[in-house]
């Protein structure tokens, strides 16, 4: 896909997202799994494991179907490889939502709009792999690209914000400089900090 044309689709904008992280995820090891993230009530495979149910839960509402985000299964210490389970549930993820009707009417057991529930997909899928990124000391792809993606996740977390923040899913705003980079401040919407690094046990 030609990244430099105006994307509005979301099943482009996942495209975009998952092109990014999927290389973050196949590059960490095994002995990446129980690095602390910058979230911290995950190390790193509590996060891939709740990506991995987010990524399979958001498909089943691109269709219209019903979602249970209530129990995270352990995809990652049994089953196939995590790094190409992984790639395959973030590729059918966009699949999912490009499919023609997703992003219409309402969707979910709260019967948000489509389109606002298929943009949370695509917040964890990127702000999740910047945090893996971060928690392993990898470079999170933030290039001319991932700048639609931003967009429309500026718009979902203003809608989401303070009702994200009630429920303790996102932090509080963290201040960060006016000329900051668009990801940068998006994160820092989410309660990130962008140039914080994460401590590791030693």
């Amino acid at each position: 896909m030609d990244e430099n044309k105006n994307v509005d689709s979301l099943g482009e904008l996942l495209d975009i997202s998952v092109s990014r992280a999927v290389p973050v995820v196949v590059a960490l090891s095994d002995a990446d799994l129980d690095r602390p993230t910058p979230c911290p009530e995950y190390d790193v495979k509590g996060l891939l494991n709740h990506l991995l149910h987010v990524m399979v839960e958001f498909r089943k509402l691109a269709a219209k179907g019903e979602s249970d985000f209530t129990k995270t299964p352990d995809r990652v210490g049994s089953g196939p490889d995590w790094r190409e389970l992984f790639a395959t549930e973030a590729h059918a993820l966009a699949a999912a939502w490009a499919q023609p009707g997703a992003e219409d009417g309402l969707t979910g057991g709260m019967n948000m709009p489509a389109r606002l529930v298929g943009s949370m997909a695509l917040l964890d899928v990127t702000v999740h792999a910047w945090d893996l990124a971060r928690a392993t000391g990898q470079q999170y792809p933030d290039d001319a690209g991932l700048a639609p993606v931003v967009s429309e996740l500026d718009a979902s977390v203003v809608e989401l914000g303070d009702t994200a923040r009630s429920m303790g899913m996102f932090d509080s705003v963290v201040d960060v400089p006016e000329d900051a980079p668009p990801l940068a401040r998006l994160l820092a919407a989410t309660g990130r900090d962008p140039y914080a690094t994460v401590r590791h046990a030693t």
